[in-house]
């Protein structure tokens, strides 16, 4: 995951990471021990924050087994709440580009 090779770039920027899912928490647990992510995992309980946000990729069905999968995307949120930069891809194969990222987060 390129997020666990740039995350200390964040880090040292004062900047704090963050990661979110559907996963149930167990998978996080599992995979944040096998990956060994040091930054924060956040479980997004019923899908609520990805249907708040407006990233549901609608190409499954509710019942399906990926039901709740977001398109991938990378928000920096300013430390009052406010979403300074969105970053976002249609298709889950895709990521947003880190090298602007890091270039958006050096500005904040």
């Amino acid at each position: 995951m390129q997020l666990i090779e740039i995350s200390d770039q964040f880090e040292a920027m004062g900047l704090n990471v963050a990661a979110m899912t559907y996963d149930s928490i167990e998978m996080l647990k599992t995979v944040e021990e096998d990956q060994g992510i040091e930054f924060t995992l956040l479980h997004d309980e019923g899908i609520t924050h990805v249907n708040a946000l407006g990233i549901l990729n609608e190409d499954y069905e509710p019942g399906s087994r990926a039901y709740g999968v977001p398109h991938p995307g990378i928000f920096l949120i300013s430390p009052d709440g406010v979403i300074r930069y969105k970053f976002a891809e249609e298709g889950y194969r895709a990521r947003p580009d880190f090298a602007n990222v890091l270039e958006a987060a050096a500005q904040m």
